[in-house]
């Protein structure tokens, strides 16, 4: 399969040309994407790399690193690569482990595969603490989101790509910013695409990150919060009405039956001076505890809802 990289570049110029040295033979092309980038590191590319395989684009207007992926992704579309890697530029990701990623890719056993940097105990030491802590909490919400209960460290930016598989995903609608690879995600989902984790290894260095947190706590859980919705309603309501669609239902019914009912009795109680009965109160218990069983099985039904059947095989 012809294999080709794409390499979104910001701020990079101290490890670009380093991280394009060690990419190795098996791979066919190597895009870079210069997103308007203040360093020029699109122009110290092309006047100092030497390698054929390379082809530079410029975005004349900074997009995010989603907008330089997507540039990229589109120009492999069109030079018909077969496996498409996202690797960044900073040097945290080693592109000898490239043939690690797309192994099961290859293989057939997965669309889309990314590394995952919490299997190893050893990642994890010499990861940052507020990296590790905030990776963790987008790792539950990120399954919450997408579906895909199996994988960890939905941040992680080296991932690869079977190129049947990404022509299937409208790239106009992919997130432009940080919350790219999230998104790839809830957009792989919506397609039932099997996406496999890779153990790797993070280098880090003295880079600095260019992600926000602040940016992270304002932005992200509203995006989540969306695309949770448009998951569910995709899944258990427009393409398919399951087992999970109807605990979901039932369980919000009951709950919200004996919610209302509670706190009416309640407020009658308090303003009449009447205590509630005990068939009353199991009358605004009981449902709320069904409902909230049903809710959990509605849950569990969703976690074992994973894709099996690699969209690449059915070509």
């Amino acid at each position: 399969m012809n294999v080709c990289i794409v390499i979104p570049s910001y701020k990079v110029q101290k490890t670009i040309l380093k991280v394009l040295s060690a990419v190795g033979r098996d791979v066919s092309l190597i895009i870079v994407v210069d997103d308007a980038c203040p360093e020029g590191s699109g122009k110290i590319v092309q006047s100092q790399c030497r390698d054929p395989r390379v082809k530079v684009l410029f975005h004349h207007e900074n997009q995010g690193v989603g907008g330089a992926v997507c540039t990229g992704y589109q120009a492999a579309l069109e030079e018909k690569m077969d496996i498409i890697v996202k690797l960044d530029s900073d040097g945290q990701m080693d592109p000898c482990f490239i043939g690690t990623l797309i192994k099961p890719i290859v293989e057939g056993r997965a669309d889309y595969t990314k590394g995952n940097r919490f299997f190893k105990l050893s990642s994890l030491r010499s990861m940052p603490f507020i990296r590790l802590f905030g990776n963790s909490v987008l790792s539950f919400v990120a399954k919450l989101t997408s579906g895909y209960w199996n994988v960890m460290d939905p941040t992680n930016g080296f991932t690869a790509v079977y190129s049947t598989v990404l022509k299937q995903i409208d790239l106009t609608k992919l997130d432009r910013r940080y919350f790219f690879e999230s998104d790839m995600l809830f957009r792989l989902g919506t397609i039932r695409a099997v996406v496999a984790d890779v153990p790797m290894d993070a280098l880090y260095g003295d880079e600095e990150s260019h992600l926000s947190v602040i940016r992270v706590l304002f932005e992200f859980p509203l995006k989540y919060f969306s695309r949770s919705l448009k998951r569910f309603f995709y899944s258990y309501v427009l393409r398919d009405f399951n087992l999970g669609s109807i605990q979901f239902f039932l369980g919000m019914t009951l709950c919200l039956f004996g919610g209302v009912f509670g706190v009416w009795r309640y407020y009658l109680s308090v303003h009449t001076g009447v205590p509630a009965t005990s068939g009353q109160v199991m009358i605004a218990g009981l449902p709320v505890i069904l409902g909230f069983q049903s809710l959990w099985a509605a849950l569990q039904f969703d976690v074992t809802n994973l894709p099996k059947q690699p969209l690449q095989r059915m070509e």
